[in-house]
């Protein structure tokens, strides 16, 4: 064997050493934190918690400290010596293990992070200004995971098990959380939450972000005030919702505003809002809540608008139908891939209902109900930007007709995989403005020039 060869050889044995020797030092520590848990409850449930006044007053920072008190006994019995910055990271896990959400906490916590997702004990991914991420958390096994889903469920009175192994919850923060497990998830339980915003986006960071330029902004401002009906159409993590949020904010103050959600993440400045939310089946599986239960008792609440977070199924016909008696300038996002995509999906929406319609009345309602399709997706370098802001002109025929007002041409990618391209107005007056105007909208002239 040559010198080189032979040097090679040695220094891929010392990394392999060296990984080993990182592997073990892990588990052991898994080990440490998985013992001092579980003596925590135990003298906690025994002792402290008796301690807890009946008002429930006793406070995160005594409980921090009651932790870290138990912890170093046992480290100083069971684990010998450990250097002081290894044993304050020891103690963190240990209070995220009982006061938070286990190994995943920092995650949550950590402002970069836009989505976590676990799936399985030995695989946890984030997602950081678009991009997902593989990070270095794991749990112990499948037991560990399931812990903390059932802390994520519990307090909301729901349950997860091979009967219903399927549960989508809320964090007290407002993040959105789906968990499955075996043996519908083959790789374990499996965990998604995504993160909700504490100061949700506004329109100037939309624009900073190049979502959208300060043309199409301006225009979107006005078709809201003008009371005109939009849908915010996109795939999964394009920002729809992020999106509707920031229309949502353009609503005058003094207007009742009823909201709609599977899981209530719109946060709406607006005084006179009113938040309504989907219930799922009870463990009999009755008494579900579902969208379209909520759109029909909005009806009758004296909505000024309604914010549906998203039409997915028969409530479409009821949404297009308040729109079309009386209830302009209501929002709403979809699934599509385009304007016409969407189109689509809402005839489809519509059939769901379980309506016998004909689909050119299924269309003309479409036609009458929907002003303004706003498309957004999420590129391949991470970033979201709306791509097409189309209006909803009427009938030709057979056909629901659009015409796009702004779009995003794409050129290509830079050296560094940034996508490349720009918004333009496509130099189309929409019909609309005549409502605009009507409604004390005035929009500079050239803003639609191309």
């Amino acid at each position: 064997m040559s010198l080189l060869k032979r040097l090679e050889a040695e220094k891929q044995s010392e990394i392999k050493v060296v990984e080993e020797k990182k592997e073990k030092q892990k588990d052991t520590y898994q080990d440490l934190v998985h013992l001092i848990h579980r003596e925590v409850i135990k003298e906690m449930d025994a002792e402290f918690l008796k301690s807890v006044n009946m008002d429930g007053s006793q406070n995160e920072e005594t409980i921090r400290q009651e932790i870290r008190r138990i912890a170093e006994a046992i480290m100083d019995k069971e684990a010998g010596v450990i250097l002081r910055g290894e044993r304050d990271r020891i103690i963190a896990r240990v209070i995220d293990e009982v006061l938070g959400f286990g190994p995943i906490n920092p995650l949550l916590e950590d402002d970069e992070v836009s989505e976590v997702m676990v799936n399985g004990p030995n695989q946890v991914y984030v997602e950081k200004k678009g991009k997902l991420q593989l990070t270095e958390v794991t749990f112990r096994d499948d037991e560990h995971v399931l812990h903390v889903i059932e802390k994520i469920i519990s307090p909301l009175g729901r349950r997860v098990d091979e009967s219903m192994p399927m549960v989508d919850a809320r964090l007290p923060d407002g993040s959105r959380v789906n968990a499955i497990i075996p043996p519908l998830a083959l790789n374990g339980p499996t965990i998604t939450i995504r993160k909700f915003s504490s100061n949700p986006l506004q329109i100037e960071d939309l624009i900073r972000f190049g979502t959208l330029t300060p043309a199409m902004a301006k225009f979107l401002e006005a078709c809201v005030k003008g009371r005109l009906n939009i849908v915010v159409s996109g795939g999964t993590g394009a920002g729809k919702t992020s999106t509707l949020n920031v229309l949502s904010s353009f609503i005058p103050g003094d207007e009742r505003i009823i909201t709609i959600e599977d899981a209530a993440e719109l946060k709406l400045n607006q005084e006179h809002v009113v938040s309504l939310e989907t219930r799922p089946p009870n463990i009999e599986g009755k008494g579900a809540i579902t969208i379209r239960d909520l759109v029909r008792n909005a009806l009758r609440m004296r909505p000024e608008r309604i914010v549906v977070g998203e039409c997915r199924g028969g409530e479409a016909l009821d949404m297009l139908q308040a729109m079309n008696t009386g209830h302009d300038g209501s929002l709403t996002t979809g699934h599509a891939n385009s304007p016409r995509d969407m189109i689509a999906r809402l005839e489809t929406m519509v059939l769901m209902a379980g309506m016998d319609l004909p689909v050119r009345a299924i269309r003309e309602q479409i036609a009458s109900a929907i002003d303004i399709i706003v498309q957004q997706s999420r590129l391949k370098d991470g970033s979201r930007k709306i791509t097409h802001i189309t209006e909803v002109v009427g009938m030709e025929g057979d056909v629901v007709v659009l015409q796009d007002i702004f779009v995003y041409e794409q050129t290509g990618m830079d050296n560094k995989g940034k996508v490349i391209g720009r918004h333009r107005a496509t130099g189309i007056r929409p019909k609309c403005m005549e409502q605009l105007v009507a409604s004390g909208m005035v929009l500079p002239p050239d803003i639609f020039e191309s």
